[in-house]
């Protein structure tokens, strides 16, 4: 994998950034440890990606738009504006097919619902959905529970088990079905 970074010039990548091929990625995408970006993405410039970030496949996530309002020149002549930075926080969910514009910020903890068109900024731990998205919902109802896992992303690098999957321990114990999986950090 790390072979391949170098070939496609991703050098702003944590060495734990999963990537699914096929995909198509900016080569200033900047992904800290720990991301995930499935099959058949396409990251354009100015992109950055927190720790723990899921990227469903087929997610868009948009370069800058083109002048369009200069009367007399065809758009493919008309040039770009100043290319905005997009942001995607810590511990975010992209669903399937979601679409990100360009120069928007992504709180912590937000999930974007598949096929959505986010537009506008996302605030920490909601939920959003629908095109254009709107807010559908919180991650955490209780706001101790978004402290503590606030607190928890403000630490150092999270590694765990994934979903399903048993630590060592946990195999060797079969009374600890019902325990979550292991976590250390680093």
């Amino acid at each position: 994998m790390v072979v391949v970074r170098r070939w496609l010039g991703l050098t702003h990548l944590d060495a734990s950034v999963y990537i699914v091929t096929p995909t198509r990625l900016s080569r200033d995408l900047v992904a800290g440890p720990h991301c995930f970006i499935n099959r058949d993405c396409w990251i354009c410039p100015g992109v950055t990606l927190g720790r723990y970030v899921l990227v469903a496949p087929e997610v868009a996530i948009l370069g800058g738009d083109h002048v369009f309002d200069h009367a007399g020149t065809p758009i493919i002549f008309s040039g770009r504006p100043a290319m905005p930075r997009t942001v995607v926080g810590d511990d975010v969910w992209i669903g399937f097919r979601a679409v990100l514009t360009a120069g928007i910020r992504i709180g912590n903890g937000a999930i974007v619902a598949a096929g959505a068109v986010v537009t506008k900024d996302v605030e920490p731990y909601a939920i959003v959905g629908g095109v254009p998205a709107r807010k559908i919902g919180e991650r955490f109802a209780n706001p101790a529970h978004r402290d503590a896992h606030e607190h928890a992303l403000l630490g150092p690098t999270i590694v765990g088990c994934l979903a399903g999957a048993k630590s060592e321990a946990e195999s060797d114990d079969h009374s600890s079905a019902a325990s979550p999986p292991s976590m250390m950090r680093r």
